[in-house]
């Protein structure tokens, strides 16, 4: 690349360092399931994918609290108002917040220090759809979360099309970890899903074995099941 003469190559080289670290990250969210799934994105909002479709979202860097799921089991008007089975927002179809439980979460966290993003998959708001979440080129960890959960869930926690997590259900500081760091751990149901989905968050404080990082700048797919 040939630099412009009157400006310093140290100010061009941080100018597109900067640009590297700030621009927005690309989503590109694939329906491979053999049903209709409704993506969801907070950021992003909402987009109803059949077999082999694919929506792609820009999302800004310094982006936190981000996710993206997907919905099942469908009906909206032509306002896009209606009600989902799993994964509903607030009925509607542009997601304006986040999804009613069981939803199999992607989780993301743009730019943060180190210039790393934060990722994972998670299933702490239980799990509907098998899931992919991984970068488009090889920099970091490919997660994937694919069993059979809906078919294997325990049937404390079976709910229409999902399968909810304990703290759904119970609402309890062992299950939920509401009273702050170290004041829960493993439980026979965080286990159940950390045994099929060893990637996925199982319980809320469940982070040594379940997030990850990835490179600033990466751009991303999230699949329905892959």
């Amino acid at each position: 690349m040939n630099f412009p003469k009157n400006i310093p190559l140290g100010v061009s080289l941080l100018a597109i360092t900067l640009f590297a670290y700030t621009h927005a990250a690309t989503f590109d969210i694939i329906n491979q399931c053999t049903y209709t799934v409704w993506a969801a994105a907070k950021p992003g909002g909402g987009r109803r994918l059949d077999q082999g479709q694919t929506w792609n979202i820009n999302v800004a860097p310094g982006t936190t609290m981000a996710r993206i799921w997907g919905r099942t089991n469908c009906n909206f008007d032509a306002s896009g108002r209606g009600q989902c089975e799993t994964g509903d927002c607030d009925g509607l179809l542009e997601c304006q917040g986040f999804g009613k439980p069981p939803n199999t979460l992607a989780e993301f966290a743009l730019n943060q220090p180190n210039n790393l993003d934060f990722v994972d998959i998670s299933n702490v708001d239980g799990f509907n759809i098998p899931m992919e979440f991984s970068p488009t080129t090889d920099v970091c960890r490919r997660l994937v979360c694919n069993a059979p959960i809906n078919e294997q869930c325990p049937s404390e926690l079976r709910t229409p099309g999902g399968c909810n997590n304990p703290c759904t259900v119970f609402k309890t500081n062992e299950y939920c970890c509401t009273d702050g760091p170290g004041s829960c751990g493993p439980t026979t149901f965080s286990r159940f899903f950390k045994e099929r989905c060893p990637d996925a968050y199982s319980y809320p404080q469940d982070d040594p074995t379940s997030l990850f990082t990835c490179p600033s700048g990466t751009n991303y797919r999230v699949v329905f099941c892959p």
